[in-house]
């Protein structure tokens, strides 16, 4: 027969005990994230920003920032980001679902936030936490431009032609390649996925021909 297992109420009890005090021990979004910008130095850290971010940091806003000044902390509105409108032909953006909001923040300008990503046109399907909400380069998208940025249809994305070799026949071909060339440049090796020569017998004859040919015929 199995012995059951005692249940230590007391220890259980301590064991959450523990936890919560770890919980809130740590530190809140506003004192982790918070940003001298004088020096470009988070107190809490006493990292500096890097140089090439300080143009942003002065003239763009946080995403919180944004969400402070907006009905119902933006739920609902679209954001993308400067880096991406950027790089990207293609719309990519949030949409606010769910914002959590750090009210020990002296603006209520830091917190968490969910929503749906469209990354370059492709709407993922299930919602997410937003990440670098802190970065200074968020952007809101305006309201009759909301729907030019939904209605875009991505391109169809071309047939995969070729594939990588599998990594000891690569290597096995590129020291080929670089033994018969003697370039340290050699063009990296791709599979084809589709056959432009019918496997005919008179493939296989003309193959075995040219293989003796090149070997010479045995004596």
């Amino acid at each position: 027969m199995v012995k059951k297992k005692r249940l230590r109420v007391i220890a259980e009890l301590a064991r959450k005990v523990r936890a919560y005090r770890e919980l809130k021990s740590q530190p809140s979004e506003s004192t982790k994230y918070a940003l001298d910008y004088e020096t470009m130095k988070r107190p809490h850290t006493g990292k500096m920003l890097p140089v090439l971010a300080w143009q942003d940091v002065r003239r763009e806003s946080r995403l919180f920032s944004l969400l402070a000044g907006l009905r119902l902390f933006g739920v609902g509105r679209l954001f993308t980001r400067k880096s991406w409108l950027a790089d990207h032909t293609e719309p990519s953006y949030w949409q606010i679902t769910k914002v959590k909001v750090d009210y020990t923040a002296e603006n209520m300008d830091h917190g968490r936030a969910w929503g749906i990503l469209t990354y370059k046109g492709k709407q993922e399907s299930e919602v997410k936490e937003m990440d670098k909400v802190m970065y200074h380069d968020w952007r809101l998208v305006p309201k009759h431009e909301e729907q030019q940025f939904k209605d875009f249809e991505p391109l169809p994305e071309p047939p995969v032609r070729y594939v990588s070799y599998p990594p000891l026949l690569r290597a096995m071909l590129l020291a080929q390649s670089q033994r018969e060339g003697g370039s340290l440049r050699v063009e990296e090796p791709a599979l084809p996925l589709k056959r432009d020569v019918l496997l005919s017998k008179d493939f296989f004859r003309r193959q075995e021909q040219e293989r003796q040919r090149k070997e010479g015929t045995a004596v």
